[in-house]
């Protein structure tokens, strides 16, 4: 494998007790995604030129206002508006034909399609998939290699629904053949069997609610609503 491999940060969040370890490599990775926006490097002409194009989607915006470098976010915010208007300004200054049957149509304007295409791009997104896209490798290559970090993927908590999808259409694309059945088998039994342990933590976490069960132990149940939304969402509630 020509591309760089992230054999440790991959190990490292398969070793978490944790409901997903691909949840766990992709926050940390926004982590240091937002450490990086929010440093120093905000004042370099590239980034700040990447910044000013790419805009933020709203998640990523309210982690890096939540990194409390306000004169940096705004500086960053007020180069990416000076850009919003300019391009606005000259794309929307559209002069319509002589007849409205030749009028470009307004979903069809090009101001429509350069919103929409800010509307979808996001520099920590792009900052992060390429690593992401490499760990997801990893995974595959470790799979096939080590017997060890097989031993570990199987004994890890399973994944939530995205990372499970994620892991179950990348398989044809590294793996073939038995190795593939292989893998699909074993992805297939810890999505289920985790999903239906934590299922079965939140019908406990439930009852408890019921005054019948009032002295009941809570067993595995007190966390057991966060731990659903990773599994059914990928939200990671500190």
């Amino acid at each position: 494998m020509k591309e760089k491999l992230y054999t440790i940060p991959v190990n490292d969040a398969f070793d978490e007790d944790c409901e997903c370890p691909i949840c766990s490599m992709r926050n940390s990775l926004e982590t240091d995604a937002v450490d990086f926006t929010m440093g120093p490097s905000y004042m370099e002409d590239d980034i700040r030129e990447a910044t000013s194009r790419l805009g933020f989607c709203g998640k990523h915006l309210q982690q890096l206002y939540k990194n409390q470098n306000r004169l940096g976010l705004a500086l960053i915010l007020k180069t990416h508006m000076d850009k919003i208007i300019k391009d606005t300004e000259k794309l929307s200054d559209e002069k319509p034909g002589p007849s409205s049957l030749f009028k470009k149509k307004k979903e069809d304007a090009e101001i429509v399609t350069h919103l929409n295409e800010l509307e979808a791009s996001c520099f920590i997104c792009d900052k992060i998939e390429g690593t992401f896209e490499r760990y997801i490798a990893t995974i595959f290559y470790l799979y096939r290699n080590e017997e060890s970090f097989r031993t570990k993927f199987n004994a890890s908590k399973g994944f939530c629904t995205k990372h499970y999808k994620l892991l179950y259409s990348a398989s044809a694309k590294y793996l073939s053949g038995e190795e593939e059945s292989r893998f699909l088998k074993e992805l297939n039994k810890l999505f289920l069997d985790n999903m239906k342990r934590v299922r079965d933590d939140l019908d406990w976490f439930i009852n408890k609610f019921d005054y019948r069960y009032a002295n009941e132990p809570w067993k595995n149940a007190k966390d057991a609503l966060p731990r659903s939304m990773e599994k059914t969402n990928g939200i990671s509630i500190p």
